[in-house]
């Protein structure tokens, strides 16, 4: 049960949250003006704070259920979960101070840090991925971890086909076939879910001895989770008609 509880939280970030990641890295291409920008950004700001709470469940169940391989994790990775953390915040600082002062300067800065926070997070989680599941160690462990990031762009870009109108729609369904941005999202969804089960069954996943306490918890918490985030689904399941507060 243990490991059924950390693969959902785990593959659940990586399909929802790859979806945003994906449209960060390639803002500059969806967006070619500031306006375009923000109304490409207005795909996933409904979204992407609550996606990142399952990578926050995926730490806490890793911590609280697996605490031999939280150890392991991070001080074999030290470095780059520290890159991981700080693109994470500069890409969400970027979302939130965007729009907070005018001015094409300012906005342009963030804009920047929204791409390169993106970047950060796709390439940290390529690289780990590829130490994982490859054994990848140092400079080399970028070339599976490129792989990766064309991964969650190609997940973002159809994510953004299915929420955004006209010309941006054209552009984010480039590699979709028109309206075949389902078909696509189907399929990298199965990809990214593919490479975290394939990176699991890498991984020595002995339960701690808190099972007993901790999994009646969260189990009684997973269906809220789930519940919240289909209402936000289904509350914002139309096309992007304008820019939001971002």
């Amino acid at each position: 049960m243990e490991i059924f509880i950390l693969a959902f939280f785990a593959l659940g970030y990586l399909v929802l949250a790859g979806a945003d990641i994906g449209v960060g890295m390639l803002l500059p291409y969806l967006g070619r003006t500031p306006d375009e920008r923000r109304e490409a950004i207005a795909a996933i700001a409904p979204f992407f704070l609550g996606n990142e709470v399952w990578l926050v469940a995926t730490a806490g169940v890793l911590a609280g259920l697996f605490p031999e391989l939280e150890g392991e994790l991070l001080g074999a990775n030290h470095t780059l979960i520290v890159v991981l953390l700080l693109s994470w915040v500069v890409r969400d600082m970027g979302l939130w101070l965007r729009g907070r002062v005018p001015g094409r300067a300012w906005q342009g800065a963030w804009d920047c840090a929204v791409v390169a926070g993106s970047w950060g997070l796709a390439l940290s989680w390529g690289v780990l991925l590829s130490d994982v599941l490859l054994g990848m160690h140092g400079p080399l462990a970028l070339l599976p971890a490129l792989v990766l990031a064309a991964l969650f762009g190609t997940h973002g870009l159809a994510f953004a086909a299915l929420r955004l109108r006209g010309v941006l729609r054209e552009r984010a369904a480039v590699l979709s076939g028109g309206a075949g941005e389902v078909r696509t999202i189907a399929l990298t969804a199965t990809a990214l879910a593919a490479v975290g089960v394939l990176a699991g069954l890498r991984l020595p996943l002995e339960a701690g001895t808190s099972g007993p306490l901790l999994v009646p918890v969260i189990l009684v918490m997973m269906p809220l989770l789930v519940a919240s985030q289909a209402w936000v689904w289904w509350t914002f399941r139309h096309r992007v008609t304008g820019p939001t507060y971002l």
